[in-house]
């Protein structure tokens, strides 16, 4: 048993191999669709999720896990490890982490001998798993608690997302701008570019043609990490080929310690489009 087990919700985009690979124990965000209530990635998988999306988005939405959910993802941990060190997507996006705190302290009056810590990522997508995984491998090598949170601590100011989506039209839903707005900028085929600051997702450019997004966003990158060692998540929402692409240019222009490809939750896809394309790293 290690010193440290390690829960995060289903935003972090982390793959199968890699909550298998550390233990790390997700709690899914809810989808709701046409009355029904789904758990993100246990009741239906990523792409069945984007085929409701594609099918009926007026009756598709989202909402945080429960704190009973939390709780039991608690227990869960607690079968590797009396620390528990629970990683939630940013309080300024959800109130994912309010409800984690509610149910650790709950946890820590139910589950004998447990210490429960919650830590705000500060963060979105990729960019909060790479927290996430941070923490999970410094607790296999034997990290103390202590030392297993400040690495995480540290690693949120670390990382950062570029994404660029194929269009503006569903933005709206963020409530960041109205929905006619939204509507008349997808109909000039703008496309934005998004990214983290501050436990925030902001705007931070725009342009006409995909193609340009992906060069700008690959830039931008290079622009923070020049030639050094990074490491690299590819996203995508439903769109498995273009990542394939942008992963393979990522790796032949940069020097990439570590490189993957996942898919965005559909609770990001829902507000972002089908088509996003981005990445998460740091240096």
């Amino acid at each position: 048993m290690q010193d440290v087990a390690i829960v995060t919700d289903s935003i972090a985009n982390l793959t199968p191999e890699m909550i298998e690979r550390y233990k790390i124990t997700i709690v899914p965000i809810n989808i709701c669709f046409r009355g029904e209530i789904y758990r993100d990635t246990l009741d239906v998988s990523t792409s069945e999720a984007y085929e409701m999306v594609l099918q009926d988005p007026d009756n598709f939405s989202t909402s945080p896990a429960s704190p009973g959910h939390y709780l039991e993802a608690f227990r869960d941990a607690s079968k590797y490890s009396k620390n528990v060190l629970c990683i939630t997507l940013s309080s300024k996006l959800s109130t994912g982490y309010n409800i984690a705190c509610l149910a650790a302290q709950q946890a820590r009056g139910e589950i004998d001998d447990i210490s429960v810590e919650v830590l705000d990522s500060q963060n979105v997508t990729a960019a909060q798993g790479f927290i996430a995984l941070a923490a999970a491998r410094a607790a296999e090598e034997g990290k103390t608690f202590e030392e297993v949170l400040k690495i995480a601590d540290d690693m949120r100011s670390r990382v950062t997302f570029f994404a660029v989506l194929d269009t503006i039209r569903y933005v709206y839903r963020t409530g960041r701008i109205p929905k006619i707005a939204a509507q008349v900028a997808s109909r000039l085929s703008i496309r934005p570019i998004l990214s983290s600051s501050n436990g925030l997702v902001k705007f931070v450019g725009a342009v006409r043609k995909k193609e340009n997004g992906i060069n700008r966003i690959l830039r931008m990158m290079r622009e923070k990490v020049g030639q050094g060692e990074v490491h690299v998540a590819v996203m995508h929402a439903y769109a498995p080929d273009e990542a394939e692409k942008l992963k393979e240019r990522v790796a032949s222009e940069f020097n990439c310690a570590e490189l993957w490809v996942t898919e965005f939750t559909p609770v990001m896809g829902y507000a972002c489009g089908t088509g996003t394309v981005g990445f998460a790293f740091y240096q």
